[in-house]
């Protein structure tokens, strides 16, 4: 379908979620997806180590005048890194995950990243390379899933697809949406940046003190415990308390002086 009003291009992209790509393999695709963000008033795209290298000249071809989404896009080396500022990410998925996660449909969604970038937060969306998706990794950073309710004998969308049903369903969400405050503005949520830098600290202070054993089983509890403190769904201030809890624990018991 043909229509396009450029004069009108920089009302209708206000601030969005960003579509972060993780691994994406084809230039083609990228620019697809490009052309559905834009469709849908999106214009934050986050490339994670794009197969084929960035520019990529293919993907201009295809973004057909999408441009603006291509020459605002940045890469990132990793999934995290994409995500640092983020307070809010949502994973795309259709499998079954060994992890426990709020699991919200497209429009759900929608309407969940209104809410949340109307608070102030920024919110995100990722999206997992073509032939196989998300890797649990990756998936350990989102506060939910996401996943579309479809034919369950041939529920696959291609990547430009899923860009553009998850952003249909953000750009139709943005007439009905009530204000909401979703927590006290003094203690905004903590980023993914933040998250991650407290689960380091948890990690190695847990790694010296031979928690996770037996060794073949480690990676699976650090997952776990990854997704049981995304899903609290932390502020910053949260945050910095569970800093001061392993310090003191990592210190030992501190000695009161007492007043004679």
């Amino acid at each position: 379908m043909a229509g396009t009003d450029s004069s009108r291009a920089d009302s209708a992209a206000a601030a969005g979620p960003a579509i972060v790509l993780v691994e994406p393999q084809l230039g083609e695709n990228i620019g697809a997806c490009a052309r559905a963000m834009l469709n849908c008033g999106l214009t934050d795209m986050r490339l994670v180590r794009p197969r084929d290298g960035w520019p990529n000249p293919k993907a201009e071809a295809m973004a057909s005048g999408a441009t603006v989404v291509l020459e605002r896009a940045r890469v990132f080396e990793t999934t995290a890194e994409a995500c640092a500022d983020l307070s809010y990410v949502l994973a795309t998925t259709a499998r079954t995950r060994d992890m426990v996660k709020p699991a919200l449909t497209p429009r759900a969604a929608a309407g969940e990243l209104r809410n949340r970038i109307a608070a102030g937060q920024g919110g995100g969306v990722l999206f997992g390379p073509e032939r196989a998706g998300l890797v649990n990794e990756d998936v350990t950073l989102a506060d939910a899933v996401l996943s579309v309710p479809l034919n369950p004998a041939f529920s696959s969308l291609n990547l430009a697809q899923a860009v553009l049903l998850i952003g249909y369903e953000w750009f139709q969400a943005g007439d009905a949406t009530p204000p909401s405050a979703l927590m006290d503005e003094t203690s905004p949520p903590a980023t993914v940046a933040t998250r991650e830098f407290f689960l380091g600290r948890l990690e190695a202070l847990l790694e010296e003190a031979g928690f996770f054993y037996p060794e073949h089983i480690g990676p699976t509890m650090k997952r776990n415990l990854r997704t049981l403190f995304t899903r609290a769904g932390m502020s910053d201030q949260e945050v910095q308390t569970l800093h001061g809890v392993l310090r003191a624990l990592s210190e030992g018991p501190r000695r009161r002086s007492r007043k004679d």
